[in-house]
């Protein structure tokens, strides 16, 4: 049984900061991307950031240079540090793993962590 948790979520002022891991436990194999989405309230979920297995990553328009994506591969966790934080960040954020279990590829989603940027 593969899970993903998603942890560090809260409230926190513009021009605030939080650190998001997200962890992926059960009998993994390997885990070739994962990455972040998020979901505001009204609006379709979002991908914001990805990282490779290689440690390779890319982000949405809207937090390059605020948010960095890295990842420890000894412990299957990402961290998404996010930096600068605006009111419409405030979403979700859902962690999403590519990975191979019981010699089987597929995705698999974490349960959300809700991120409130607000004064």
């Amino acid at each position: 049984q593969v899970q993903l948790k998603e942890s560090g979520g809260g409230l926190v002022q513009p021009g605030g900061s939080l650190r998001l891991p997200c962890a992926a436990s059960g009998s993994i194999f390997s885990i070739y991307a994962m990455d972040w989405f998020r979901q505001a309230p009204g609006k379709q979920r979002e991908l914001v950031a990805i990282i490779t297995s290689g440690g390779s990553t890319n982000y949405a328009d809207s937090v390059k240079g605020r948010f960095t994506n890295s990842r420890d591969n000894a412990k299957n966790t990402v961290y998404l540090q996010m930096n600068s934080l605006k009111p419409e960040d405030t979403a979700v954020y859902y962690c999403n793993a590519d990975l191979v279990a019981t010699y089987r590829r597929r995705n698999y989603w974490g349960q959300g962590t809700q991120v409130t940027v607000s004064s």
